[in-house]
């Protein structure tokens, strides 16, 4: 679902990219009325690219959890179809390895959910001027839930994916040219670094943490 309030004596342009309708709204409606932004609504992840394709944003916040958001991959397609907008985390709590990723990738900070509203009317006009915010309290700095802070490399990041989506060993091998030892070897690996039980607590715990 697309919805849009359009101003044409608006100084921004924000694009919302989050499936919570009314937090959306309530954000929204803050920023057209106490700052006259034009404001447009995509509650999914192919809709918010749609409304990127028409081009005219600003700014992006992104939520991470909506609809059809697969982790960095959609983060870097979401960045990349934004051109010259600014887009910004708009989400919960974040691990920071994966910040960082995005971050590389041209993403401008992260607004966390629990930011109080009227705080986020400086911080948007801080990410339109091109600056960075970061704030602390929406960054884990865990890579896993007992503590683990080895960052998952490119290689297990690969693996860690394919198995979210349900491959077996002998077709990760298959798309990485390697022997399924070789994978097997890598998911240890991944549950040694996540401290996760076996690979399906691996997976678990990546989608949580917004790894993948």
């Amino acid at each position: 679902m697309l919805t849009q309030s359009s101003d044409t004596a608006s100084s921004l342009n924000v694009l919302i990219g989050d499936d919570h309708r009314l937090l959306g709204e309530a954000v929204g409606n803050l920023l057209r009325t106490s700052a006259g932004y034009s404001v447009t609504i995509a509650e999914t992840y192919e809709t918010t690219m749609s409304a990127l394709q028409a081009g005219g944003h600003d700014v992006v916040l992104l939520d991470l959890k909506m609809p059809g958001m697969n982790g960095l991959s959609s983060v870097k397609n979401v960045v990349d179809k934004a051109g010259s907008a600014r887009v910004v985390l708009f989400t919960g709590q974040v691990d920071r390895h994966f910040l960082n990723s995005a971050l590389e990738f041209g993403v401008r900070g992260l607004i966390p959910k629990t930011m109080p509203l009227q705080s986020l009317l400086s911080v948007i006009q801080l990410i339109a001027s091109g600056q960075i915010f970061v704030p602390m309290q929406g960054v884990d700095s865990k890579a896993g839930p007992g503590g683990g802070d080895t960052p998952l490399s490119e290689k297990e990041h690969f693996v860690l994916s394919r198995a979210a989506e349900g491959l077996t060993n002998k077709e990760i091998a298959r798309d990485m040219a390697i022997s399924e030892v070789s994978v097997k070897m890598h998911m240890r690996a991944i549950c040694r670094k996540l401290e996760a039980r076996n690979r399906a607590h691996a997976v678990m715990i990546s989608r949580e943490r917004a790894l993948i």
